[in-house]
């Protein structure tokens, strides 16, 4: 099942951007585990939240707890936006020329930077957004209230990921335009390609974490913290790249993937799951 999965989501990486309309929505947990299975997953990620919720609040603030908990949210899922069609195709496409050696990492290095700097400018253009709408609407919403809507929102989701529940999943259905890598320059595609996935909503991503993350941007209470919040994201989103430093095929990299597209779900809806229990417990106590 994931390797079919997996090889799935190559094809789609290797399709034209104008043909790029049938991404299919993110996959639930794998039909291969049995329904009492996946419960027994679901229940351990709630009861390891509520454990882990009243440990952080008797350790330190409720505030710092937060922060926290949605750190790590925002940067794993980023993460595991990896396995997507677009992060089959960053690793694929940008990848240094020729054969492996100091000289073609050294010459693909701007590449990689640039690639960064398109994910810095597309968390500065939506995290920006994100927090004007916030410092006008949102700026005075209850901590509390914030932190519990999230975190149903975020338990709808991890039970989507565990196949319990069908929640919407709005996203453009598109790829980054893999016909730019034949009509510009390996940086300049690697800038282009970082904005488009920096901006998160121009292209499918497989994670629903993105919606929390939006939704912490939306109620973060100013630019600033918009810009901060869609960063940790992106910075995750970003990272995985940089495998292609290192002196591995590509080929095993996308069937690494491949192996553990099943996985990265589950961690997906675990992880949803588990921080939303933790928040609520925190702000509960």
């Amino acid at each position: 099942m994931s390797m079919n999965i997996g090889t799935a989501a190559i094809s789609h990486a290797s399709q034209t951007y104008a043909a790029e309309t049938c991404v299919p929505d993110a996959y639930h947990f794998s039909k291969s585990q049995s329904t009492g299975t996946r419960f027994i997953m679901m229940l351990t990620a709630i009861a390891a939240g509520v454990f882990a919720g009243r440990v952080m609040h008797s350790a330190m603030s409720v505030e710092m707890a937060l922060t926290g908990l949605f750190v790590l949210l925002a940067f794993v899922g980023g993460l595991l936006s990896t396995w997507s069609p677009c992060g089959y195709s960053s690793l694929s496409l940008l990848r240094p020329a020729g054969r492996y050696s100091f000289g073609s990492v050294a010459r693909w290095a701007p590449t990689f930077f640039t690639h960064a700097v398109g994910y810095a400018i597309g968390a500065v253009v939506l995290g920006g957004a994100l927090g004007g709408v916030s410092w006008l609407l949102f700026a005075e919403v209850p901590l509390q209230y914030s932190v519990i809507g999230l975190a149903v929102l975020a338990i709808g989701y991890g039970l989507h990921q565990f196949g319990f529940l069908k929640m919407p999943y709005p996203q453009r259905r598109a790829q980054v335009p893999h016909d730019a890598r034949f009509r510009f320059r390996s940086s300049v595609i690697g800038l282009l390609y970082g904005f488009s996935l920096g901006m998160n909503y121009l292209t499918y991503v497989q994670t629903p974490m993105l919606y929390i993350v939006t939704g912490v941007a939306l109620l973060s209470g100013g630019v600033k913290a918009g810009i901060a919040v869609i960063a940790v994201f992106n910075i995750g989103r970003c990272l995985p790249v940089a495998v292609n430093f290192l002196p591995v095929k590509d080929q095993s990299v996308q069937a690494w993937l491949a192996r553990w597209q099943e996985s990265a779900v589950e961690v997906d809806g675990f992880l949803l799951l588990a921080i939303a229990s933790a928040a609520l417990m925190l702000v509960m106590l």
